[in-house]
């Protein structure tokens, strides 16, 4: 009895997991509010009734996707950042951490679905300030214990620099992707968050 319960919940995670890649492969390229249960039903292969049996409706649907998305970023970012790498790479790191996110799913879309949806707004919220602003706030007084950021620099003027390149995230890719070379573009957006116009002291 347990084998058989345990074949039909693999088969039953097998057949969410489907349903769940198709809905973010469709969250790619089209509007959120565009996406029917039929058009999620026809990518994963399954009848609508089976989406409607594990989720219940197209909204938690969708959120249930997100979550799993934000999941899976903030896992790499964690690991990112605990990894052996210099300040200037994590600070690129965090300022830029949207720019595969952006070429994966459309910030529009991000967007559009953050606002229709309380729950998940709410669940960003609770990731920013018990993951996200923790794990960049010990980034940043590391930093100043080696002497990488001015020691006397208060932690919440280089949050809010931050913010205000992450707040501009999509101007700056938008700009990145005109330039003949894009990531030398970025490094050079990198290099004036540290050491603006007039370059690194000699």
């Amino acid at each position: 009895m347990n084998e058989s319960m345990n074949g039909f919940e693999k088969r039953a995670q097998r057949i969410k997991e489907k349903i769940l890649r198709a809905t973010l492969n469709l969250l790619r390229t089209t509007d959120p509010k565009r996406i029917r249960i039929a058009d999620i039903s026809k990518a994963a292969k399954v009848s609508q009734v089976t989406i409607y049996n594990y989720f219940g409706s197209k909204e938690a649907l969708l959120r249930d996707v997100f979550i799993g998305y934000i999941d899976k970023a903030i896992a790499e970012f964690i690991e990112f950042m605990d990894g052996k790498h210099t300040l200037k790479e994590k600070i690129e790191y965090i300022i830029f951490l949207e720019k595969e996110a952006y070429s994966d799913i459309p910030p529009g879309a991000i967007k559009d679905l953050v606002e229709d949806d309380p729950e998940l707004g709410a669940y960003i919220e609770k990731v920013y300030q018990e993951f996200t602003t923790p794990l960049v706030t010990r980034i940043i007084e590391e930093g100043k214990a080696s002497g990488e950021i001015a020691p006397d620099m208060p932690l919440e003027n280089v949050m809010a620099f931050i913010q205000l390149y992450m707040n501009q995230y999509q101007a700056i890719l938008h700009m990145a992707a005109q330039s003949p070379d894009r990531d030398k573009f970025l490094e050079g957006m990198v290099q004036m968050f540290f050491y603006g116009v007039c370059g690194k002291p000699q």
